[in-house]
């Protein structure tokens, strides 16, 4: 069976949980979907392997512009107004294995955050909050000048160099435009879902502000799982460095 790697949602806030050991964990409430699939892209038409999902709420057909509109008729589909491109994953050794048959996902089909429940950690991107023009210190964290009578605390000095090259170099560090960028955080850990409210907890923080368009994909490259310090595979390393001299002692 093939599924698709990510599902459309919004930013409802942070609050936080405990988990088994009684330990606080901030978490960020996602709203993971309902989406629909509004196109799906293929290798041989459009030289790869993709579906257009569109996150579902209310939105006036009006308020869709014509091309638009004419998109979801085609398919008889409700209007959507965040609409994304995500990859394809295919399960079919993992389908053959327990005898089921490989299903291709289709116009029209439902994406809800059950695709989640076997996974562990999720990409989530987002953009990031607009701070407007900002200075030095506040966008790169310059220290600033003394903050005495005469002087001039958060203004950056002189960027030119001297006669050689004589020039400003690209990429210079300066005020400008703060935020509203694309961002994305990997490996933010799942710790909890509600399929029935289609909520996700992960434990950190998204960016953007409440009620932002997120992406919420399956972890690229997934953290490795730490070794408990009690495991048998795991070595002492006081423990050995007093066998390795009680050895030399002997000799």
């Amino acid at each position: 069976m093939a599924s698709v790697n990510g599902i459309l949602g919004k930013k409802v806030g942070m609050t936080q949980l405990f988990d088994d050991r009684g330990d606080v964990r901030p978490v960020t409430v996602l709203q993971a979907g309902p989406c629909v699939i509004t196109q799906k892209k293929s290798a041989a038409k459009d030289g790869y392997d993709a579906v257009q999902i569109g996150l579902v709420e209310f939105v006036k057909g009006k308020n869709v512009s014509k091309p638009m509109q004419g998109h979801f008729a085609k398919h008889n589909l409700p209007p959507v107004k965040f609409m994304k491109e995500v990859s394809i994953i295919s399960e079919t050794a993992k389908s053959a294995a327990e005898g089921h048959e490989d299903v291709a996902v289709k116009v029209g089909d439902k994406v809800l955050v059950d695709i989640f429940q076997d996974e562990r950690f999720v990409d989530v991107s987002g953009t990031s909050k607009g701070r407007g023009f900002a200075g030095v210190v506040r966008r790169h964290h310059f220290q600033g000048g003394p903050a005495a009578h005469g002087h001039m605390f958060q203004v950056q000095g002189s960027i030119g160099a001297s006669s050689f090259p004589s020039r400003v170099f690209p990429n210079q560090r300066m005020s400008g435009h703060m935020g509203d960028a694309a961002v994305t955080v990997r490996n933010l850990k799942i710790r909890g879902i509600d399929v029935e409210e289609n909520l996700l907890f992960v434990e950190g923080a998204v960016p953007g502000h409440k009620g932002a368009y997120v992406v919420i994909t399956r972890a690229k490259q997934p953290p490795r799982e730490r070794r408990g310090f009690a495991g048998s595979t795991t070595i002492d390393p006081l423990k050995a460095a007093k066998k390795a001299a009680a050895g030399k002692a002997k000799k």
